[in-house]
């Protein structure tokens, strides 16, 4: 039955290769939702919450340009949690918001299932409970280190410490619906997410009837917008 719609989460560890797995679907025609890239959206100049971290950490956050400098905002809030909260009270609403309208488009457009690509999925952990399947991205640890090592040119004490300033692999396996090693070669993770990919096809889990996105496209968006942000918030 083509007319039901599921959500799919995706995460993995830092140089775990989630973008390798990402490129594979997205080459099966999947939809992909990246919260990483409307992280960075919902923060540029003509945005309010823009307006409001500014407020917030001051115009030394800023680069020459006027945007704000992940960089220099990331070193605040990595040393200081309460920071941390800060910037997350202003800009979750707002990727939220922006992830619901993507889901909201493709719930139209009659896709099977949509992925949201959160990486940090598992540490939340307020989101997955919206998520039909939880799917983690892995790479055995020596493969994840060596992988950082050499793609962000860091020592292994530095690489070490990124590691470990997330949750372990390990620990999210367990947490996770489905688990995609990658850490073989790309043919191998390819096969894994082929093999999965039709498994969520064929799968007859479902997040809302199709029934709701006709009573949009017929003029009640709105109520029904209201009504998946209530369901989702």
């Amino acid at each position: 039955d083509g007319s039901r719609m599921f959500l799919v989460g995706l995460s993995g560890g830092i140089a775990s290769g989630k973008s390798t797995v990402v490129a594979v679907f997205r080459e099966l025609g999947c939809a992909v939702i990246d919260a990483d890239v409307i992280a960075r959206q919902v923060v540029q100049p003509r945005f309010l919450a823009y307006q409001q971290i500014v407020h917030c950490f001051g115009s030394e956050i800023l680069l020459e340009s006027g945007e704000i400098n992940r960089e220099a905002l990331g070193n605040i809030i990595f040393s200081h949690p309460e920071k941390r909260q800060l910037l997350n009270s202003i800009t979750h609403p707002k990727i939220q918001k922006e992830m619901l309208k993507q889901i909201f488009k493709y719930f139209v457009l009659g896709y099977r299932y949509v992925i949201l690509d959160i990486p940090l999925l598992f540490e939340t952990n307020t989101l997955t409970k919206f998520m039909k399947h939880t799917v983690l991205v892995y790479s055995d640890p020596q493969t994840q280190l060596s992988r950082l090592m050499k793609r962000n040119g860091l020592a292994q004490a530095e690489a070490e410490a990124r590691i470990a300033s997330q949750l372990p692999l390990d620990e999210k396996c367990k947490l996770a619906d489905h688990v995609i090693d990658n850490s073989g070669d790309w043919e191998s993770t390819r096969k894994q997410v082929l093999r999965l990919h039709s498994q969520l096809e064929d799968s007859l889990d479902f997040l809302l009837v199709r029934l709701v996105a006709v009573t949009a496209v017929a003029g009640i968006g709105g109520l029904v917008c209201f009504l998946l942000r209530h369901f989702l918030s």
